[in-house]
Order: C-alpha cells, then sequence, then structure tokens
C-alpha cells in the first residue's frame, strides 16, 4: 500500500489579514495559501511588530484573531 497524507483543510478567511501577521508560509511560498500543505510548514504565526506570538494589544495572534478589524493594532492589506 502506498503512502497517502490526508490534510484538515482550513477554513477559508473571508476577511483581509492584518499586514504586520507573518508565517513561515509567506517565506517559503510568497503567500499564506500555498498551493502544496507541505510548502505551507505549519499554522505557527507571529506579529511582525512585536516579533512575538502576542501582538501589540495583548492578544494572541492567528490567521483567525488577526483579521479582525476592531482590534487596535490591525492594519488592512492593501
Amino acid at each position: 500500500m502506498a503512502f497517502e497524507k490526508e490534510y484538515d483543510m482550513p477554513e477559508p478567511l473571508t476577511d483581509s489579514l492584518c499586514i504586520h501577521l507573518r508565517s513561515k508560509a509567506i517565506y517559503v511560498s510568497g503567500s499564506f495559501r500555498p498551493i502544496q500543505p507541505d510548502e505551507e510548514g505549519s499554522d505557527y504565526c507571529w506579529c511582525n511588530k512585536t516579533q512575538h506570538l502576542i501582538g501589540p494589544d495583548d492578544q494572541g495572534v492567528s490567521r483567525q484573531e488577526c483579521t479582525l478589524a476592531g482590534r487596535e493594532c490591525y492594519r488592512k492589506t492593501r
């Protein structure tokens, strides 16, 4: 039997991401949505302003959390 990989597909994002959000996927594939799941690395994200898992507003950093225009530190991607 051949080896098969199965991936849980993340829910599609409907809002734009914060311009300060960073992920390994950006540096490997150039976007948060690489074609191959292997290129993505992981869901690990950080804030470019703080260089940490916590944003400048002392809240967590993730693809889901950094789409909220209600956060003080949120800046819409152009």
